[in-house]
């Protein structure tokens, strides 16, 4: 019995979403997202379908969506000028906490959006048929 190619499992045109979740402060980590998103956009975009994107930053991972300690912020610009099917989400409950443990106001990068708990996010995308990677 031959297998068919995993290009061939779902028809052209077809659409798919992924969620990639972020929380740990390391940049290899945060790059390797941005990687996999890269990549995953350019593979659908060459067969023709298209992909939804979502990187979720929560725990010691919201540092890629922190305006003052992104590591990659400059690969963020980026992202949101040439990849307008990837969205960054920023958890609120981290947001929160880091803000009163530096007993400073955080801001968080002009591309992101906070949502409430990042977990929660990552679960409900997950219930609405989303994949889930943890690069």
């Amino acid at each position: 019995m031959a297998l068919a190619p995993p290009e061939a499992a779902v028809a052209a045109g077809a659409e798919h979403k992924l969620a990639l979740q972020v929380s740990d402060n390391d940049i290899d980590k945060m790059n390797a997202a941005l990687n996999v998103a890269a990549n995953v956009s350019r593979l659908y975009a060459e067969r023709g379908d298209t992909v939804q994107i979502e990187i979720v930053a929560f725990n010691a991972g919201l540092h890629m969506l922190r305006s003052d300690t992104s590591p990659v912020k400059d690969r963020l610009k980026s992202f949101a000028g040439s990849m307008p099917n990837v969205a960054f989400r920023a958890c609120g409950n981290t947001l929160e906490a880091m803000t009163k443990r530096e007993a400073k106001p955080i801001s968080i990068v002009e591309t992101a959006t906070i949502v409430p708990a990042g977990v929660v996010t990552l679960m409900e995308l997950s219930e609405k048929g989303w994949t889930i990677v943890r690069p």
